[in-house]
């Protein structure tokens, strides 16, 4: 056997084919099980090999260049050992690298997982690992404590990201991802001894101190207000201050005539939406990647439909279309908020609103304004019947919604009648709004 030593680990010939190993031998300081591997390439590997429980191991200690040859046996005779004590290496090396993987480590494979979570859901647990949780994402996850859990939460729920607004939700929201991350760390991780790499779930602290939500049933246009936004946001979309901000007005007045989602709006694709010019109750959109539940077809009022077939289409650089209905010139390809719409009706109504809050404004009017049904309603903004409710569960189709086409037209046309009202008023006119 050859004495491994720097010189003849630099020196040795490569084999002609494959790879041969040289095992140390021959001196003094020779580490029985120690070894050389070098393959035709001329790539020189240390390895050692032992027994653990007698089964007979080759372990891997790392190329020469990345080790010296006396890191490469001190290595070695503290693998070796390990064997002799009945430690697999293997099982060292993995417990190693779990200790280390990072939250952001976490998150990737959690959302990557083949068939398992929808687009947009990874995109949530991967923004709040951006924004909420940037300071751990590049950091080992088991050193996320219980302390650093109280005093985010609740600088979260103080403050919000910036420190001047408070967000309960967001907090809420964040912590609940984070604690499914760690849950899945602990599953997929182990420690040297075997036991999962979180042993108790940190967030699980904040059990008795989740921020209390209020429900936010004022958050929506109020109706006596309605006709001047509806008024406000089509001047604005007369006069749009580039194309992206006439596709965040646009998207704004579609979440007021339809109550949907931002997301569900915001990534809708022409070839999702269907327009009938000789059959109004055939109009509608469709969504197939919905936060919760199947599929849905819903109807389109006469007002949607005119925004729509007033949209621009997006030229992409190949020459063809946007597939998107509300385009950005975004690296999303759609637009992703509407915030300066939202300021002006914010303006108009005197308190600040979100988008969402337009879906809550859809549901007042239908149910308070246009009498329509609390069922009605619901599948119309996409919420299942409940559980006990066998008829419609079972029996009703719930997927394809156009025998709900003259409700949405009721609601259309209400919002419509609101603005002619307000801009009758605000000329001068003596008009009375009166209920149907």
């Amino acid at each position: 056997m050859p004495k491994l030593t720097k010189t003849f680990v630099e020196k040795v010939e490569p084999p002609a084919s494959g790879h041969v190993v040289h095992w140390d031998g021959g001196h003094d300081r020779a580490v029985k099980g120690y070894g050389l591997r070098v393959s035709s390439q001329g790539r020189r590997v240390f390895i050692v090999a032992g027994r653990v429980q007698k089964r007979q191991l080759q372990y891997t200690i790392g190329p020469f260049g990345q080790f010296t040859e006396d890191e490469a046996r001190s290595k070695a005779r503290s693998i070796l050992q390990q064997m002799r004590d009945g430690t697999d290496p293997r099982d060292t090396r993995r417990a190693d690298e779990a200790m280390n993987v990072t939250l952001g480590d976490v998150c990737t494979s959690y959302v990557n997982r083949p068939g398992k979570l929808k687009q947009s859901t990874a995109d949530e647990y991967q923004r709040f690992v951006d924004t909420v949780f940037a300071a751990w994402k590049g950091k080992p996850i088991v050193g996320i404590t219980e302390a650093d859990v109280r005093k985010r939460h609740r600088e979260m729920v103080d403050g919000g990201l910036d420190g001047k607004r408070a967000a309960p939700g967001s907090a809420n929201a964040a912590f609940v991802t984070l604690r499914i991350l760690m849950n899945y760390a602990s599953r997929q991780y182990r420690r040297a001894d075997g036991t999962p790499l979180i042993g108790n779930n940190p967030v699980n602290v904040l059990r008795d101190h989740w921020a209390p939500l209020k429900a936010r049933t004022d958050r929506y246009i109020d109706r006596r207000k309605i006709g001047q936004v509806w008024n406000r946001l089509h001047e604005a979309r007369a006069a749009p201050k580039n194309r992206d901000h006439l596709s965040a007005i646009d998207l704004t007045v579609f979440a007021l005539l339809t109550g949907a989602r931002r997301n569900e709006m915001a990534a809708l694709t022409w070839d999702r939406v269907n327009i009938n010019d000789d059959d109004p109750a055939d109009c509608w959109w469709h969504l197939d990647d919905r936060k919760r539940g199947d599929p849905l077809w819903l109807p389109l009022s006469s007002q949607a439909v005119a925004l729509l077939k007033e949209r621009p289409r997006r030229k992409l650089p190949d020459g063809t279309d946007s597939p998107f209905v509300f385009a950005s010139w975004g690296k999303n390809g759609h637009i992703a908020d509407a915030r300066s719409p939202m300021e002006l009706v914010s303006e108009v109504v005197g308190k600040h609103l979100s988008l969402h809050d337009c879906r809550r404004s859809f549901s007042n009017y239908a149910m308070r304004e246009c009498r329509i049904g609390k069922f009605e309603t619901d599948l119309l903004t996409g919420h299942k019947p409940a559980a006990d409710d066998v008829t419609a569960r079972a029996y009703l189709d719930l997927e394809s919604l156009d025998w709900l086409y003259p409700e949405v037209q009721k609601i259309g046309d209400w919002i419509e009648q609101q603005g002619r009202l307000a801009a009758a008023q605000a000329s001068g006119e003596n008009v009375v709004a009166l209920r149907a």
